[in-house]
């Protein structure tokens, strides 16, 4: 039977039979490729860690996959050189690893994954096998600053990296720093100084700077590139000076940094009018404006969600939102009269140490949380200062004990807390761990490394000969390292470090 002449001029021009021919082909090898499923081998297509540096708020890293994976198969043949514990979680073709401890710092660590397979595949099949996945990762370098304490490094801010073994002076030698914190990202720190004049200026005189570090932080919440530096991220020289606040009308008493570091407050006093004194607040590199709730003439601490201050007063402790006084004054958030003052708070923020002044003589630690307050703490001595470990779960304080004798002496320690077996109502005797007994003064200044693996501290020593110019500091200062284990019953011994300095901090 010949073809109608009507089913020729439906496809009048061979171009199109061919174009007809061409699609029935392929329908025809894509079913077959259907029928046949996926030949291509897994892959992990993203790994947010690749080529970064990780602090310690760093702590799950993800992978992502080409195609859902046999989750046993991929969670029993993935490998972390050197190990790191941690937990596995699953959203998709996502797979999460969260750590049980922060990174330790100053480290290079190496992920790697073989012989995964994906959902699908048969088991001892060559079929759906992972291709081989192996990454590098490093945690940030072990660096701290410090204010020098001997010869034209006195009074001068040095940034000390001990992965690397260098040491920069980041400050001029016109300026004694008095005080410091550091910024999140490392790249800056906040300090106050006074000008190195003669006769010597009041320490009322400081002013309120930043000086750049040089560091450069890859960090895995810049986006782009997953194996350089975004552009935004490029490093500044080191040592580069901005005055950020003067002291023409006020003097600048303490201050302090939020950890987020986008908000400074300074505790000013006018030259003008003894009664105008309170807090100021710094946002965003604008203009400082006086925080609206003037009752801010205690000790305080910003809060870490950076919103509030936690203000000693003379009847207690204030919890006042932080906000200038332009806006709508607001009352304070939450008021505690039990409390002198507040020496910190936990990584995530839902707990704070607070200190109790008992009407016979005696200090109570309390751990306040959501509400609870609970007494971890009551010696006869003083309570100096607490840091949290990272998980919260060890808390490392300067103490001191009366010495015995008819003069009034305090003999200073440096302490852990087990807070796990303080909740559990234990008592002291098993919560509190001395670590090192330090040297008859009160004027230490001890710091908790951002991973939890070593305290720095000071020790400053008597001699008239070379004191500090206008800080408090002697010459004679040495700072000391304590590596932490991480168990309380395994103590270690401090490590005097190769140089003269005092106020040591971690950058974060």
């Amino acid at each position: 039977m010949q073809p109608s002449s009507e089913s020729f001029r439906k496809f009048p021009q061979p171009l199109d039979r061919v174009a007809i021919g061409l699609m029935l082909v392929l329908i025809v090898l894509i079913g077959i490729l259907l029928l046949s499923g996926d030949r291509s081998a897994p892959r992990v297509r993203e790994f947010n860690w690749q080529g970064k540096q990780v602090g310690a708020d760093d702590r799950a890293f993800l992978l992502t996959f080409s195609r859902p994976m046999d989750h046993p198969s991929v969670e029993q043949n993935l490998k972390i050189q050197p190990d790191l514990k941690g937990k596995v979680s699953w959203a998709g073709r996502r797979m999460a690893y969260t750590l049980d401890q922060p990174a330790p710092y100053g480290t290079e660590f190496t992920v790697s994954l073989t012989n995964a397979r994906d959902r699908f595949s048969k088991e001892g099949s060559d079929h759906g096998i992972l291709r081989d996945f192996n990454e590098k990762f490093k945690s940030r370098d072990r660096v701290f600053a410090f204010i020098g304490a001997e010869g034209n490094e006195a009074g001068r801010l040095i940034l000390y990296n001990l992965t690397q073994q260098d040491k920069k002076i980041l400050t001029p030698e016109n300026l004694a720093v008095m005080d410091f914190r550091t910024y999140p990202g490392s790249d800056k720190i906040v300090f106050s100084a006074i000008e190195r004049t003669n006769p010597p200026q009041s320490l009322a005189e400081q002013k309120i700077y930043t000086v750049t570090t040089g560091i450069q932080i890859n960090d895995p919440a810049q986006l782009g590139d997953t194996s350089t530096p975004t552009a935004s991220a490029s490093p500044s020289q080191p040592g580069q000076i901005t005055q950020i606040l003067d002291n023409r009308d006020y003097q600048n008493l303490r201050f302090d940094l939020s950890k987020d570091g986008r908000s400074i407050v300074v505790q000013r006093l006018s030259r003008r009018d003894p009664n105008d004194a309170g807090a100021w607040l710094i946002r965003d590199g604008q203009p400082a404006k006086a925080i609206s709730n003037q009752q801010t003439g205690g000790d305080f601490l910003i809060t870490p969600d950076g919103d509030s201050l936690a203000v000693a007063q003379g009847q207690g402790l204030a919890i006042l939102p932080l906000q200038p006084e332009s806006e709508q004054p607001a009352d304070p958030l939450d008021f505690l009269p039990k409390f002198g003052t507040v020496l910190s708070f936990s990584p995530d923020g839902t707990s704070a140490v607070m200190v109790k002044f008992n009407t016979d003589y005696t200090r109570s630690m309390f751990l306040v949380s959501q509400g609870v307050q609970k007494e971890i703490l009551k010696i006869p001595g003083s309570i100096i200062s607490a840091n949290f470990d990272p998980n919260g779960d060890i808390l490392y304080c300067l103490l001191t004990n009366l010495v015995p004798g008819n003069t009034f002496q305090e003999q200073p320690f440096l302490a852990a807390v087990d807070l796990k077996a303080a909740r559990e109502g234990k008592p002291m005797e098993q919560t509190l761990r001395p670590l090192v007994l330090l040297p008859n003064q009160r004027e230490i200044q001890v710091d908790l490394a951002p991973d939890g693996k070593a305290l720095i501290f000071d020790q400053t020593q008597a001699d008239d000969r070379a004191k500090a110019e206008v800080s408090q500091a002697l010459a004679g200062s040495k700072l000391w390292l304590l590596p932490l284990k991480g168990d309380l019953n395994n103590k270690t011994q401090p490590e005097e470090l190769p140089f003269r300095g005092l106020h040591p901090r971690w950058l974060p």
